[in-house]
């Protein structure tokens, strides 16, 4: 009876000294999203520049599940690390972990006895997030179409480097541009103006892609001009469709890449956009269309 007696003292004594020491949060809070893990991701990106940050939130590569914050209170500095994982093609499990950098071990030892104002805060600031992140996810909408070519095109563009976010001030800037040059020379336009994202980096949400207008090819095309040309070629590719502002098209992106990796599909994250509104008329931003294409990557066999 002594050695079980001891037995059960030491486990309590190493899962206290676990809680108090080792623990790495304070406070754990999780919630069920009805969207995607990159949608997800992107809300807290731009949630956190509205909050009084030590250091923009962080991401570790490509891996958009997991995020960190460094948020100020007061005088105090609190840590929200973020876990998600998607459940299905549209819900997701959200874990945040809250820690308090300076006051860690007197929360530790006063949260299981009440509720401290460290948790009130905690609460209120992800279902401030929360709020947040179902504002975001009504105003877009994504369909998952499945295994489809690219289409062939020959594209007239300006190529850009910009941040995700500005993708689409990058666009309107340059449509009128591109298309009264080519109205101009009397070039014939082949179809909706397109996105061709030619390198995404995912850690600090900046591309590299060529904005332009599909044209049919021909010997007199302007060439003393900013725009350029090349082919885009078929091949195969996953597609949705979105429906939203095209600020925020770029969250199809992520729900493809949520998809090819529960069906054990390789792409390149070199995504390809087709849009057929024009926001400058305005109208609900919920009919705006676009096709989005991830391009599968080719067996070497």
């Amino acid at each position: 009876m002594k050695k079980v007696l001891l037995s059960i003292l030491v486990i309590l004594m190493i899962a206290l000294l676990w809680y108090l020491f080792l623990k790495p949060s304070d406070y754990t809070i999780r919630f069920e999203a009805k969207t995607f893990p990159g949608a997800i991701n992107q809300t807290i990106k731009l949630w956190d520049q509205t909050l009084d940050t030590i250091n923009p939130v962080s991401q570790e590569g490509n891996n958009i599940y997991h995020l960190t914050q460094r948020v100020k209170f007061g005088d105090s500095i609190h840590i929200y690390d973020w876990e998600i994982e998607a459940t299905t093609d549209s819900t997701s499990n959200v874990k945040v972990n809250i820690s308090d950098e300076n006051h860690s071990l007197s929360n530790k030892i006063k949260v299981p006895f009440s509720d401290t104002d460290f948790e009130k805060r905690s609460r209120k600031t992800v279902l401030d997030f929360m709020e947040n992140l179902n504002d975001h996810t009504n105003k877009f909408k994504v369909t998952i179409v499945g295994e489809e070519d690219l289409p062939t095109k020959y594209l007239a563009y300006i190529p850009l480097k910009v941040t995700q976010f500005q993708k689409a001030g990058g666009m309107m800037k340059n449509l009128n541009f591109i298309t009264h040059i080519l109205l101009q020379n009397e070039v014939q336009l082949d179809g909706p103006p397109m996105v061709q994202v030619t390198k995404w980096n995912m850690e600090k949400d900046s591309i590299d892609y060529n904005f332009g207008q599909p044209i049919i090819r021909s010997e007199s095309l302007p060439m003393n001009t900013e725009i350029k040309y090349r082919r885009v070629f078929s091949k195969k590719a996953l597609k949705a469709e979105y429906n939203g502002n095209y600020i925020t098209s770029d969250r199809a992106w992520y729900a493809l890449l949520d998809y090819a990796k529960a069906n054990n599909i390789e792409v390149e994250p070199t995504p390809v956009e087709i849009f057929y509104n024009n926001p400058n008329f305005g109208g609900n931003a919920l009919q705006w269309k676009a096709e989005i294409y991830m391009p599968i990557k080719e067996s070497n066999e």
